[in-house]
C-alpha cells in the first residue's frame, strides 16, 4: 500500500514538472512577442500561445493540486527559474553568470528540503 501511494504521487510529481516546464515556456512566448510591433500578426500569434499556454496550465494545475500537499506543488513552481535560465541560453543566447547559477541552486535545494519534508 505504500509503495503504491509512493508511485502515485512520484507520478504527480512527475506531471507537475513537466506542466511547470511548459508554463515556463509563457516567457519564451511573451519575450517573442515584445520583438515585433504592437497588434502586428507575430505580436498576436505569440500572445495567443501565452494565453494558450497559461490557460492549460491553470487547468492542469487545478488537476495536480487535488493529489499534492499544495505546499509541495508551490514549491516545485520554483523551479520554473533554472527553466527560464536555461531558455535564455538556448532561444536567445544569454549568458549564464555566477549568481544565476547560485540562485538556481538555491531554489533547487529549497524545493529539495520542502518536498522531503512532506513526505
Amino acid at each position: 500500500m505504500m509503495i503504491q501511494n509512493k508511485l502515485k504521487t512520484a507520478k504527480y510529481l512527475i506531471a507537475l514538472n513537466v506542466l511547470l516546464v511548459i508554463y515556463s515556456m509563457s516567457g519564451i512566448c511573451s519575450k517573442l512577442a515584445g520583438k515585433y510591433d504592437f497588434l502586428s500578426f507575430w505580436f498576436i500569434f505569440f500572445y495567443g500561445l501565452v494565453i494558450l499556454n497559461l490557460g492549460i496550465y491553470a487547468i492542469v494545475w487545478q488537476q495536480i493540486i487535488k493529489h499534492l500537499p499544495l505546499t509541495t506543488a508551490y514549491a516545485n513552481k520554483a523551479i520554473t527559474i533554472v527553466w527560464g535560465i536555461m531558455w535564455g541560453i538556448i532561444f536567445f543566447g544569454e549568458q549564464i553568470k555566477w549568481n544565476m547559477i547560485v540562485g538556481a541552486v538555491i531554489v533547487i535545494i529549497g524545493v529539495l528540503v520542502v518536498v522531503k519534508s512532506d513526505e
